[in-house]
């Protein structure tokens, strides 16, 4: 990072930086760009793109049809049934 670089932010965030707050800054960029140009010198070309570093996979269990009721055991306690179906009063006239 530039001096005039740091000035035009410490205007736009209005900072006022002490000299040795704007080495510092200017030094963590610095280390930051050398870092930068490091990781560009690897050769990726033969590598494969992603977006997440581990497989993502469903954790959930698989859905499984069981039949825990039997209709004949719900309508044990219906008060009356017709051909497998509740009867219930007519409530709309």
């Amino acid at each position: 990072m530039e001096r005039d670089t740091l000035r035009r932010l410490e205007m736009l965030n209005q900072l006022s930086l002490t000299d040795a707050q704007k080495e510092d800054v200017i030094a963590f960029f610095a280390a930051r760009d050398a870092e930068l140009k490091t990781l560009e010198a690897i050769d990726t070309s033969d590598t494969e793109r992603m977006v997440h570093v581990m497989p993502i996979m469903t954790v959930v269990r698989d859905d499984v049809i069981i039949k825990t009721f039997s209709r004949e055991a719900l309508q044990q306690g219906a008060p009356e049934t017709d051909e497998g179906y509740w009867c219930v009063p007519r409530v709309v006239e």
